[in-house]
Order: C-alpha cells, then sequence, then structure tokens
C-alpha cells in the first residue's frame, strides 16, 4: 500500500513539474514572440521618432518629404532625393529579379532531372551566403567597367532615338548610376526570392498536377494553370522578402549609387538613397538638427518599409481570396 501511494505521489510531482515546465516555455517563447512581432518594431519607431524631433519640429513632414535640397552648411534638409532614389532602385531590381527567380524556381522543380536538382538549389542558396560587400566590390571593379564601356552605350545607340524610352538612357554612360545599381541589387536578391519560390512549388500537391496530366495539359499548362495559381502567395511572400534586403541594402549600394543627392532623369545618372545617406554622413553630423535630419531620414525608411510590407500583404490577401473564389 506504501509503494502505490509513493508512485501516486511520484506522479504528481513529475506531473506538477511537467505542467510548469509546460507553462515556463508557454511563457518564454510568448514573450519573444511578442517581442520580435510587436514590441521591438514599437521600440524602434520610438526611438527613431524621439531622436528625430527636432528635425520634425523644424521641417514638418510634407517639407521634409517633397524637399530635394540637402544642405548640411545651412542646416537645410529634404529627403525627396533619398526616398526617390530607394523606391525607384528597389522596385527595378525586383523587376529584373522576379522573371529570373521564378524561372530559376520553376526549372528546379518542374524542369531539372532529379539528379541535377540538388545541385542547383545548393548553388543558389550558396549565392545568398555571400556578403553584400562582396557584391559591392564586384559590382564596382568588374561589373561598372562593362557597363560603362559596353552595355550602356549598346543601350543608347539601340533604344536611345526611341521616344520616351530614350529619355531613360541619356547621359554620360559610367556604370555609377541607377541602371548598375538596380542590377547589382537584383542579383543580390534571386536566391532568396527563388528559394523561397522554389519551396512554395513544392507545396503543391501531387494528385493537383497528377488530375491536370491526366486531362491532358502539358507540362507548361500545369505549371501556369495549377502551380503558379496555387502558390501565389508564396511568390507573393517572396517577393515581400526580396524588396525588403533590396530596400535595406546599404554597402553595394554605396559602391554603385554615386552618392549624389539628386532626382535621377534617367537610369544612367547617380543617385543617393537614404541607407547611403546614413551611412556616409553619420560620422559628420556635427550639430543636433543635421543628427537628427538623419534620424528622420531613417524613420522615412522604417515607414516606407512597413508601407511596402503592408501593400505587399494587402496584394497577397487578394490573390488568396481570387483563387479561393
Amino acid at each position: 500500500m506504501e509503494n502505490v501511494v509513493e508512485a501516486q505521489k511520484s506522479l504528481r510531482e513529475v506531473k506538477t513539474r511537467g505542467e510548469f515546465l509546460e507553462r515556463f516555455f508557454k511563457l518564454s517563447l510568448g514573450f519573444w514572440a511578442l517581442f520580435a512581432g510587436l514590441l521591438f518594431p514599437i521600440l524602434a519607431g520610438v526611438i527613431l521618432l524621439y531622436e528625430a524631433r527636432l528635425a520634425i519640429e523644424k521641417f514638418g513632414f510634407i517639407h521634409f518629404l517633397t524637399y530635394t535640397n540637402w544642405d548640411p552648411v545651412q542646416e537645410d534638409f529634404g529627403a525627396a532625393t533619398m526616398i526617390f532614389g530607394t523606391v525607384v532602385s528597389t522596385f527595378l531590381s525586383m523587376l529584373i529579379a522576379a522573371p529570373v527567380a521564378i524561372g530559376i524556381a520553376i526549372f528546379i522543380t518542374e524542369l531539372a532531372p532529379n539528379w541535377f536538382k540538388p545541385i542547383v538549389s545548393t548553388a543558389v542558396e550558396l549565392l545568398a551566403a555571400i556578403p553584400s560587400i562582396i557584391y559591392g566590390l564586384w559590382g564596382f571593379f568588374i561589373l561598372t567597367p562593362i557597363m560603362a564601356t559596353k552595355v550602356e552605350p549598346w543601350l543608347q545607340d539601340k533604344l536611345g532615338d526611341i521616344p520616351l524610352i530614350g529619355k531613360l538612357f541619356q547621359g554620360a554612360p559610367t556604370g555609377v548610376d541607377v541602371l548598375n545599381t538596380s542590377l547589382v541589387l537584383s542579383i543580390m536578391i534571386i536566391p532568396f526570392m527563388a528559394s523561397v519560390v522554389r519551396d512554395a512549388f513544392n507545396m503543391v500537391p501531387p494528385i493537383m498536377k497528377e488530375s491536370a496530366y491526366g486531362l491532358g495539359a502539358t507540362k507548361w499548362e500545369v505549371i501556369r494553370q495549377v502551380v503558379i495559381p496555387y502558390t501565389a502567395s508564396g511568390i507573393a511572400g517572396g517577393l515581400i522578402l526580396s524588396a525588403g534586403r533590396a530596400l535595406g541594402e546599404t554597402m553595394a549600394v554605396t559602391f554603385l549609387a554615386g552618392n549624389n543627392p539628386q532626382i535621377p532623369r534617367s537610369l544612367l545618372e547617380p543617385f543617393t538613397t537614404i541607407t547611403v545617406a546614413l551611412a556616409n554622413q553619420f560620422t559628420e553630423a556635427d550639430t543636433d538638427v543635421y543628427l537628427s535630419a538623419l534620424y528622420y531620414a531613417g524613420l522615412l525608411l522604417y515607414l516606407v518599409s512597413f508601407a511596402m510590407l503592408g501593400i505587399a500583404k494587402f496584394m497577397v490577401l487578394r490573390l488568396e481570396k481570387r483563387w479561393k473564389v
């Protein structure tokens, strides 16, 4: 009888200990999830807002957002050129990278032989491990001369006389410009986008593709009408992650943008972004207003990032709703 009582007591102790550990891990993981998903973004935004208060009071929101002059000597600051450069370079890099990344994912999941798939997948993932400064050095010392002497003159010769399009290729071809920067950024984000899209394609139930093949669909029809519609949200997720990296990229853009605070009139002109300005000027900010203006630019980058993610999430929800219907 005593053995039974002791066994029951031991079981209760084990159960109590297990419940305590379960509650502890639940609370711990819940705290970190809440911190990473809610508290940290709010804390970062509050810090940026506090540090930018002087610039906010002096320049306001609309003026700082639309004013193109950035003059530390006169303490006259506007972030329009930085915001424009950030958005344009991100948009162009996504425009170049998206078709390539989706094509890579289609090749790996649907077209490549089984023995070749892991080789291509590993090669793509290794590209994602290369530090951004290496991309910047490669782009500046290897790609820039090629763009300046061969690619950009060829584009001017072939497209320069076309109305409207020709204006995008006006100017001296130096290689330190919007086009080259966007090209290097697209190369940087292709591995991330391709990996996410590939994983999304692998989630398509085999029975859906087999059913389509059974109805006489070709491989291209299966990809276009089954795989891509089913994984639309996954593709959009890859675009979101890739846009986040392109939007916040610093070192590669610092090498290739030219750091010219102007709104470029063509793809062959130098420009600047918020990250480039922060990287180059933080150590030079010798007045409170100058430093506050840089924090204000960082706050705008923070807000632009959230706006882009919000738009992308809205697009994902619309795609999911469309395909459910």
